[in-house]
């Protein structure tokens, strides 16, 4: 299941055109379409390097350590703006950059490095142990004891429907 999406790629897209081929501004589209000016801006920068690519939803990347570090150094090498850095390599937002730079500066390179993952696990399944099945025979006692066992099963079964029954008698009479 992807994430939710505020706005889809086809409002995106018509907002993109109505700068770019009509000429209307940020600002009068976003007056018109009831939504913030640095969104529409952020918009058109992405198709403007990427192309209608650039308006599909992105879902939530992890980034290696040395991408981060790529980042960083053309920032600073190219004197590239966040918005800009983000726009080249495909980022979705600034903050992101903004936090790389404070980690990088706190704890150097390993502090870009990926965190472990937080909370709960999504599947507890993946958990418990599974019951490895041998590829040697079972032995003459292994086997008694498996089918004592679907004998009391099957007895215990027999048990609960026949007093379901009773129940059922009973509350007839």
């Amino acid at each position: 299941m992807g994430r939710k999406v505020k706005y889809d790629y086809a409002f995106k897209l018509e907002c993109v055109k109505l700068v770019l081929e009509s000429h209307y501004s940020a600002a009068a589209v976003s007056k018109q379409k009831g939504l913030n000016q640095s969104n529409i801006r952020k918009w058109v920068g992405f198709y403007k390097v990427q192309g209608e690519k650039g308006l599909l939803p992105r879902n939530n990347r992890s980034y290696s350590a040395t991408f981060k570090l790529e980042v960083l150094q053309s920032i600073d090498k190219e004197f590239l703006s966040l918005r800009d850095a983000c726009f080249k390599f495909n980022i979705p937002d600034p903050g992101v950059i903004v936090k790389w730079k404070r980690s990088f500066a706190n704890f150097g390179f390993e502090g870009l490095q990926p965190k472990a993952k937080k909370g709960r696990p999504k599947s507890m399944a993946n958990f418990k142990r599974k019951k490895h099945k041998s590829t040697k025979p079972l032995t003459r006692e292994e086997e008694l004891l498996q089918k004592i066992e679907s004998l009391r099963c099957e007895n215990d079964l027999l048990k609960k429907f026949h007093a379901l029954i009773q129940a059922e008698k009973k509350a007839r009479k």
